[in-house]
């Protein structure tokens, strides 16, 4: 936490929602016991708890009936908790659910009035905003017709304009967004931009786990109505892709994330101490013969003791194909301990390399086989040889002639 003022407060809120089996107002009339036994609760949210502080952009994600729009709607107002409190501090605007807070039988400007009115702006003040909500929304020709005439992406522009002039200090956008066009939704995320530089607080839900990554600086991911998660938006969505549908999977999945963020965090730490150094080869300046032997030394600098560890090293041709490689375990250099500069050095011998320039690439593997270092193309040596045969090896080919049926030519 920084030392932001909370602007959210969800205190141990649960909600319950009662779904009802009974299949006709008529039965539960006339059978109002057994109507009784066809009712189950649902709870949406359980003992909930989250701090959302100003200027923060949070995401809250989560499988399908997580209670990501359930909580939404706890902070936004439109619902109440069954247990617990919400708390919230400064002007609120929710976009929350496609033509919420519209009148069909009303004009679009008419529901910009009445949904300005409805967020605490005065006429005189919505006047001011007028032309800037109708310019932004792009409608500006059916802003006297009917809302129920509207589209669907014509209902979320309009809103979504309303919305975010309206001077908000939280903004609530539910998936809503992802009903307009490629256009209008780029205008809308330049707009959530420019918010986030102004330092107000924004709450979303979005599947679109790609823009929660780079709008967002706090993920809450959500599971059973539990918050499973609650920190960095990388480590948020890599959470919800491992997959889980209980609570028991949600902990099992960050328990595996955790195992892997601690693995590449000692990755990362190795790589820093353990560097791939100068290739060099046999091959001199006038190249290798095919058929030659070639001898390929790399330099290492371990700065600490480095018990399991290996080494490969790889030809590729001038086409990117790997022709030939080896590794340290390969060549016979498994279980040798190394630490401090070091030289390992791999004798190829009797290479039938077809003429042509190659590289010569190394990289440095963990006991897991993780990546410490890499060096690619480091050097480069080229193959000479006579034009017996083509192609990425090289073999001496000859050939003969003889009548048809020759059977002692054919032995030979």
């Amino acid at each position: 936490m920084t030392n932001q003022p909370v602007v959210i407060d969800v205190q141990n809120v649960s909600k319950r929602f009662v779904i009802r089996k009974d299949k006709t107002l008529k039965e539960r009339l006339l059978n109002p016991g057994r109507s009784r036994q066809n009712r189950e609760d649902f709870w949406a949210t359980r003992e909930l708890s989250l701090q959302i502080e100003a200027g923060q952009t949070v995401g809250l994600i989560g499988p399908n009936g997580a209670g990501k729009s359930t909580l939404l709607k706890l902070i936004g107002g439109i619902i109440q908790p069954t247990t617990g409190r919400v708390l919230s501090r400064g002007r609120l605007a929710a976009l929350l659910e496609l033509g919420a807070g519209f009148h069909p039988d009303l004009t679009g400007r008419e529901n910009v009035y009445l949904n300005a009115a409805i967020l605490g702006l005065t006429r005189e003040q919505t006047d001011e905003h007028f032309e800037d909500i109708v310019e932004f929304s792009g409608i500006r020709e059916f802003i006297d017709t009917q809302v129920k005439f509207y589209s669907s992406g014509m209902y979320v522009r309009l809103a979504f304009a309303v919305a975010i002039h309206v001077d908000p200090d939280i903004l609530l956008v539910d998936e809503v967004l992802a009903v307009g066009d490629e256009a209008f939704q780029k205008k809308c995320l330049d707009k959530i931009q420019s918010f986030q530089e102004e330092g107000r607080t924004i709450v979303l839900v979005s599947h679109s786990l790609g823009q929660v990554e780079s709008l967002c600086t706090r993920v809450v991911v959500l599971g059973q109505g539990s918050v499973v998660f609650d920190g960095d938006p990388h480590e948020g969505v890599k959470l919800l892709r491992s997959g889980f549908e209980t609570l028991d999977e949600a902990e099992e999945a960050k328990a595996r994330l955790e195992r892997e963020r601690l693995r590449d965090a000692e990755v990362k730490r190795l790589s820093e101490r353990v560097k791939i150094g100068e290739i060099r080869t046999s091959a001199d300046a006038e190249g290798l013969d095919s058929g030659g032997n070639l001898t390929i030394e790399v330099d290492i600098d371990a700065r600490e003791h480095l018990e399991a560890w290996d080494l490969g090293v790889t030809v590729t041709n001038s086409l990117q194909q790997m022709v030939t490689g080896t590794t340290a375990h390969r060549a016979g250099l498994k279980g040798i301990p190394v630490e401090g500069r070091q030289t390992l050095t791999f004798e190829l011998p009797r290479l039938p390399l077809g003429a042509g320039e190659y590289t010569v690439s190394a990289a440095m593997f963990d006991d897991e086989y993780r990546e410490i270092d890499r060096a690619e193309s480091a050097t480069s040596f080229s193959v000479h040889c006579d034009k017996a045969s083509m192609g990425p090896l090289y073999t001496p080919a000859r050939g003969e002639i003889a009548p048809s049926g020759d059977s002692e030519t054919l032995r030979r």
